[in-house]
């Protein structure tokens, strides 16, 4: 008599990586300076640089992210010097 057939082990989860919480800032160049923090009580999302004390502010959700915080602030920053650059 044979031994009964076992069943496959299911592969292994894989682990999602943790994205950054900090980021270089666009005004001084500074490698690690912009923390970003997600207030989920007040729905704010605010990135700040320790360095130069520029900050950026926005409303946030469930799936906001602080990669998510630092583009908007990059994208905002690119509009504005769109503006300008057309402006003069």
């Amino acid at each position: 008599m044979g031994k009964r057939k076992s069943r496959a082990k299911p592969p292994p989860k894989k682990r999602m990586d943790k994205l950054d919480t900090v980021f270089s800032c666009p005004f001084c160049n500074h490698g690690s300076g912009v923390e970003c923090r997600i207030d989920m009580k007040n729905l704010i999302g605010e990135a700040v640089c320790r360095i130069c004390q520029e900050s950026f502010s926005t409303t946030v959700t469930a799936l906001t992210e602080p990669i998510d915080i630092y583009s908007e602030w990059i994208d905002e920053c690119e509009r504005v010097n769109n503006l300008e650059d057309e402006g003069a």
